[in-house]
């Protein structure tokens, strides 16, 4: 089911969870202007459809000790697709990798990693990335900061684009 065919309460329900998935369901309600029980049945319905996956608290890495961010541009030496998913099936095991994206050009895939110090990565860079089997290079960058960082979809721009369309 495309996003156009998403009414626009759907869609402003999408919004206001991805904005603030902790709210109660009459909060919700209230806020796209429908009572609550619809609110609720529409919220499974977008659940079970797939538009919704899950949800999750917003923790602040760095709070928390991980004081190392680096994404990590890796070439593999085969690109067959059993090779790919072997890949993507090791990155799903590395904790380090929050990340994993397959990219067409120059690198086959960018992993975004975190780690509580240099070291860490290091030892993860060396023991388990570097000798992980049909890896043929892998190039780093350091974050130094982070100037934005939002999760989800720009709701607002899809609401344009939506308008263009009628």
């Amino acid at each position: 089911m495309p996003a156009s065919r998403l009414d626009p309460i759907d869609r402003k329900i999408l919004a206001e969870l991805q904005a603030d998935g902790r709210m109660t369901n009459v909060e919700l309600a209230k806020r796209v202007g429908i009572s609550a029980p619809p609110c609720l049945r529409r919220v499974r319905t977008l659940e079970e459809a797939g538009y919704i996956k899950g949800y999750h608290a917003e923790v602040d890495s760095r709070e928390l000790g991980f004081e190392v961010q680096v994404y990590a541009m890796v070439g593999l030496q085969s690109q067959a697709e059993s090779d790919l998913s072997e890949f993507e099936e090791r990155c799903r095991d590395w904790p380090l990798v929050r990340e994993c994206n397959m990219l067409n050009g120059e690198v086959d895939f960018i992993l975004k990693c975190v780690a509580p110090d240099l070291s860490t990565f290091q030892t993860f860079l060396t023991q388990d990335l570097l000798k992980a089997h049909n890896v043929a290079s892998v190039k780093t960058s350091l974050v130094i900061r982070s100037a934005k960082d939002e999760p989800g979809v720009p709701f607002e721009v899809l609401e344009e684009r939506l308008s263009r369309m009628a």
